[in-house]
């Protein structure tokens, strides 16, 4: 597994020089200097001939099983897109990675933890043969995200929700570092992601995989009132409907229950 930093942050360097992992900082940016996943994703493969790619934001922690999990789907498939809820964690002290890290933080997890609503994702694991060109979206802002899942279920590639077999964990943090302390869906950056994206049509989220991931197995996924509200939801937002009229006014309402129903944001 080869583990690539991307940015130029304050202490970037000093963690890829302490642990040996490479480090590409001239990653392109926008006029506002955040940086753009398409330069992100573009200077990963510029470096790595790997079969098998993942984004995982900053932020996140990762459990030794997320590798023979992913190398799994790609012994089963050759185009698809992984993804998952992450579980949110108050993560207050620098953790300790002796012996037994992987059950500890689990069982923090199980005590602690709570389960992310599906409207966004923060990992993405797919085949170098995919996804070979992204538009030039803010990363860290709202909306570019969710078009990679719009993206590959357009193409017809398998999406496949990975939250029963990965513990994905997010350290809980503020808006600090953004611009006026605001969260990131409130930025103009977030809008700018979103007119890229193609409009709110295009938002799509883990409610909308294929496929589950459990116990190691690709399976259908278990259809529930939720899942049919969301399909309904989307198939009314089609690319070729105006926002107005009864079709736009019922899709509204399917998204306003859905938000009640997961406490997604979108």
């Amino acid at each position: 597994m080869q583990v690539i930093l991307v940015g130029e942050e304050p202490g970037l360097a000093k963690v890829a020089a302490e642990f040996s992992v490479q480090h590409l900082p001239e990653v392109a940016r926008n006029e506002q200097g955040t940086p753009l996943v398409s330069s992100i994703f573009a200077l990963a493969r510029q470096v790595s001939n790997a079969p098998l790619m993942a984004y995982v934001n900053a932020d996140i922690l990762l459990l030794p099983d997320f590798l023979t999990v992913t190398q799994q789907v790609l012994l089963e498939l050759s185009k698809f897109l992984l993804i998952g809820q992450r579980w949110d964690l108050e993560v207050q002290q620098p953790i300790d990675f002796s012996h037994g890290w992987q059950i500890r933080l689990t069982n923090e997890i199980k005590q602690r933890g709570k389960l992310h609503p599906p409207s966004g994702s923060d990992y993405f694991i797919f085949p170098r043969t995919i996804f070979t060109q992204i538009p030039d979206f803010a990363i860290g802002r709202a909306g570019w995200d969710n078009w990679m899942i719009y993206q590959a279920k357009k193409q017809g590639w398998t999406v496949i929700d990975a939250t029963p077999s990965l513990i994905v964990i997010h350290q809980n943090h503020d808006y600090s570092h953004l611009p006026g302390g605001k969260p990131h869906y409130d930025l103009e950056e977030s809008e700018k992601n979103l007119a890229i994206a193609g409009g709110a049509n295009r938002m799509y989220m883990v409610l909308d995989c294929d496929k589950q991931l459990i116990n190691g197995k690709i399976r259908a996924r278990p259809l529930s009132l939720l899942h049919l509200a969301r399909q309904l939801e989307t198939w009314l937002m089609a690319d070729h409907i105006e926002r107005r009229g009864v079709r736009w006014a019922l899709a509204r309402k399917l998204r306003r229950w859905r938000r009640r129903q997961t406490g997604s944001l979108i």
